[in-house]
């Protein structure tokens, strides 16, 4: 906790719970000296809606449209993820068409989440126009969605064993026509903002994160890839047919192994580039076959035990630990959601820096509140 007593010289400061640039409810209490951030506390719990109780009073299958609403921006990605826990715990394997389905819409779902987060870190920035652009390009990728899933934001798609619905003609050509246009977009929005001297003095040398710090907290996804670290989940431990897939590990060559706003910047761009090749690689890959395996139960329960199971989302590594008793409703099961590690870094993150480069730092995280909120 802060301390609470003031000096002549420092005073205290709300950004949030309810603001604009936090993205979610959240509440930063600032204790200032003059214009720079002396200490930072965040504080959580506004939208607390207890996910991980609900799942131990209701059936596996009755839990999943649950973890879509964790991180509403991934919500296909921890549908996936979820899935794969359970087949993994009841030693299910999906047919390989319906192991392909799911990376297709895995990685639009990731593209989409790093669009809105580019959209809106400009628009906090300042930036109106690559805002506009950016949600153009993101509409697209929610109607392809939208074409198998039925939903824009909270899919519940995958089923244990498979997919709910297999692919359709006009999915196949909307994605088709989006790669080239998105790589298209890619090139203009480097052009429009990568070059941007107001942009680049925003967020160089700003929120600097080192190797060692990101480790110590636990850091996760593009944020650690910016210090230079080249961990993956798809790679690091390779699931569904990441392996049978080329793509690089995007990472930024920051100075001694330290990241800041703008390296993270740059790693979220390539990688919207790297899940571009994803999909169009699994796309020609796609083999034909069911989309569901026989024979798997509705209503599974897996033997008892504890399983854990590791996963790649848009914000970092996702982490669902679960314990059966062998009944169909788990006895409990624990997230790991990366954003709470990545805002655990904030305090020591923020002192020392200017209060208007809090937005630029804050954004730059990648942060869903209610994800963490769960």
């Amino acid at each position: 906790m802060l301390r609470k007593t003031l000096t002549d010289d420092t005073f205290y400061l709300n950004m949030g719970p309810q603001h604009p640039s936090t993205h979610g409810v959240l509440r930063l209490l600032l204790r200032l000296d003059g214009e720079r951030i002396v200490e930072c506390e965040p504080v959580l719990g506004y939208s607390h809606r207890g996910h991980e109780h609900m799942a131990q009073t209701r059936s596996y299958l009755r839990f999943m449209p649950n973890p879509c609403r964790m991180d509403y921006l991934a919500g296909l990605m921890y549908n996936h993820a979820y899935c794969l826990a359970v087949e993994r715990a009841c030693g299910i394997e999906a047919p390989p068409r319906a192991q392909f389905i799911r990376v297709i819409c895995a990685e639009l779902n990731r593209i989409s989440s790093h669009l809105l987060w580019f959209g809106a870190y400009l628009l906090d920035l300042g930036g109106f126009t690559p805002f506009l652009y950016a949600f153009d390009d993101r509409e697209d990728v929610l109607s392809i969605l939208g074409e198998i899933t039925g939903s824009r934001l909270t899919y519940s798609y995958c089923r244990f064993g498979g997919v709910a619905r297999d692919l359709t003609p006009k999915f196949i050509e909307l994605t088709k026509a989006f790669i080239p246009k998105l790589r298209v977009r890619l090139k203009d929005y480097d052009t429009l903002v990568s070059k941007n001297v107001i942009f680049i003095n925003r967020t160089k040398d700003v929120g600097v994160i080192t190797k060692e710090q990101a480790r110590d907290y636990s850091v996760t996804g593009p944020n650690l890839r910016a210090c230079g670290v080249p961990h993956d989940q798809r790679r690091c431990e390779p699931y569904s047919v990441y392996p049978e897939i080329d793509f690089e590990v995007i990472t930024a060559d920051g100075a001694n192994g330290e990241g800041d706003c703008y390296d993270r910047y740059l790693v979220r761009m390539q990688e919207m580039e790297e899940s571009l090749r994803i999909v169009e690689q699994a796309l020609q890959r796609l083999p034909e076959g069911p989309i569901r395996a026989k024979g798997v139960a509705q209503e599974p329960a897996p033997p008892p035990g504890a399983y854990q199971y590791c996963y790649e989302s848009a914000r970092g590594m996702l982490g669902i630990y679960l314990v059966s008793d062998g009944s169909r409703v788990p006895v409990r099961m624990k997230w790991r959601t990366p954003s709470f590690s990545n805002l655990s870094i904030l305090p020591i993150l923020l002192p020392g820096t200017l209060v208007a480069d809090t937005v630029a730092i804050l954004g730059s995280l990648d942060l869903v509140i209610p994800e963490i909120d769960r």
